[in-house]
């Protein structure tokens, strides 16, 4: 049945019952943007405060460093990629880095509301309609951030950007600095020739629970993801051969909780006693070792809880 166009075909679809009856399918050219930035790579990660938001202020001084990480495909359904970085070193150790998930019209997503705390938010279809959102979560799977945006195919390479949002100190900088306790982000991921790269508008913030009380600079993130073949990468894969099983039944821990409408890290502000016990787990299954699920259970009864109904209890932790 052919319906003619007119103002009045919304309606007349919904009172034939024909209106939404299957969600647009996500772009292809969409899918193999994310599915580009699998693979090997030499990366450089550089950080920069740019502009002085607050009198006085100084601009430390810019972070450089460098890694040798793989990005591994965990799961690519239609409307669902997710994606595993693993860092090895020059050893041949290896460190389970972050995770990207990406959900095409997702409809609804986590947001770093408060130290240590998350809230799940569901969005309206016109966040969402025919974009993407990426939530990037911690080594131990923990949650960190969203962000919802288009991908633009326009100009020759494959570019994503994001909406701003919060999320907490990074790792580089929780451990020497305490004069902020939050930062405000854009992201933009753009495929290029030679790999993939991911930048950052960074403003840092000093919050109370959710009301800004104070920014103090800008900051400008290039992180560059450069294709490479000088650098075995075989312990990466054997260690998520032995691990993934494991680190599947921690994704679904941290899903479980979110579930509830949001959750709250028990620890220190780095949470690094969840990412201890996450990672001597993780060993034992390198290892061979059988990992009963009451031992990841443990873990998350002693340091994660729900959300409480109202900030107000966790803004006085």
């Amino acid at each position: 049945m052919r319906i003619p166009s007119s103002p009045l075909v919304p309606l007349l679809l919904t009172m034939l019952g024909l209106a939404n009856t299957a969600a647009a399918a996500p772009p292809e050219e969409d899918r193999a943007a994310i599915l580009a930035m699998q693979g090997e790579y030499a990366v450089t990660f550089r950080f920069e405060e740019t502009v002085p938001l607050a009198a006085g202020y100084e601009a430390r001084e810019s972070k450089d460093s460098g890694a040798r990480e793989v990005v591994i495909l965990v799961e690519d359904s239609p409307s669902k990629i997710v994606l595993q970085h693993l860092l090895v070193a020059p050893n041949g150790h290896v460190t389970k880095h972050w995770r990207q998930d990406w959900a095409f019209e997702a409809p609804s997503r986590f947001e770093f509301v408060a130290d240590q705390t998350w809230r799940v938010r569901n969005l309206t279809p016109e966040e969402t309609a025919g974009k993407w959102t990426q939530c990037v979560f911690e080594v131990s799977d923990a949650p960190r951030y969203c962000g919802t945006g288009n991908w633009n195919h326009k100009y020759g390479n494959a570019t994503w950007t994001s909406d701003r949002s919060w999320r907490p100190l990074p790792r580089r900088e929780h451990t020497v600095r305490d004069d902020y306790n939050a930062l405000n982000v854009e992201n933009r991921h753009t495929i290029t020739p030679f790999g993939w790269t991911h930048e950052q508008d960074n403003t840092k913030t000093v919050r109370e629970d959710e009301r800004t009380v104070r920014t103090l600079t800008r900051e400008f993130g290039f992180n560059d993801y450069r294709r490479t073949t000088e650098t075995d990468f075989g312990p990466a894969y054997r260690y998520w051969q032995a691990t993934a099983p494991f680190w599947a039944e921690v994704r679904a821990r941290w899903q479980a909780a979110l579930d509830t409408g949001g959750l709250v890290i028990d620890t220190e502000v780095d949470g690094m006693p969840v990412i201890v016990g996450l990672f001597n787990l993780a060993s034992k299954a390198e290892n061979g070792d059988a990992v009963e699920a009451s031992a990841i259970d443990r873990v998350f009864e002693r340091h994660i809880e729900p959300l409480p109904p109202s900030n107000e209890a966790t803004a006085a932790r």
